[in-house]
């Protein structure tokens, strides 16, 4: 790990693995910089890392054909950047951008992978934490399609 900062203060994934896992998971971090605006990547393309934001924002959107992309999702300090490295073909499920200047971690998922082989218990928390993400992800993304291309409401509201 390059940064001082600690993860265990940092809201999300890291604080959520016990103190060994967050250890040797830190041990593969290395800290990146991204300008506001700047793509990290593109939906469809390989999806061989992940980070963990530690400041700034990330807007996750998808391609809608005709239409351009639409955000999905916004996301912020301690939340996890990147899941489909974990799940084959290994390509991004969704695009994502910079709101704003951003500070991650980033984690090569190869190098994760290797890891959580020799440490299954590491593995299995990982795992469970990241499936926990791409189900929020999910509803995020269904909640927003249907705003976009959902019937109107029609009447009172409940």
């Amino acid at each position: 790990m390059t940064s001082g900062a600690d993860p265990a203060s940092s809201p999300g994934l890291l604080a959520a693995l016990p103190p060994e896992h967050r250890e040797r998971l830190m041990s593969l971090a290395h800290e990146v910089r991204y300008a506001g605006g700047a793509r990290v990547f593109e939906e469809g393309g390989a999806a061989d890392r992940f980070w963990v934001i530690r400041t700034g924002t990330v807007a996750l959107d998808i391609h809608i054909p005709g239409r351009g992309p639409a955000v999905v999702e916004t996301i912020g300090a301690g939340a996890l950047l990147g899941w489909s490295w974990l799940c084959p073909p290994r390509q991004w499920h969704l695009g994502a951008g910079t709101r704003s200047p951003v500070t991650a971690w980033e984690f090569d998922a190869a190098a994760v992978g290797e890891l959580c082989a020799a440490h299954p218990d590491l593995g299995l928390a990982l795992v469970t934490l990241v499936a926990g993400t791409i189900g929020h992800r999910l509803r995020a993304t269904r909640t927003r399609l249907l705003d976009l291309y959902g019937p109107p409401r029609t009447g009172p509201g409940p």
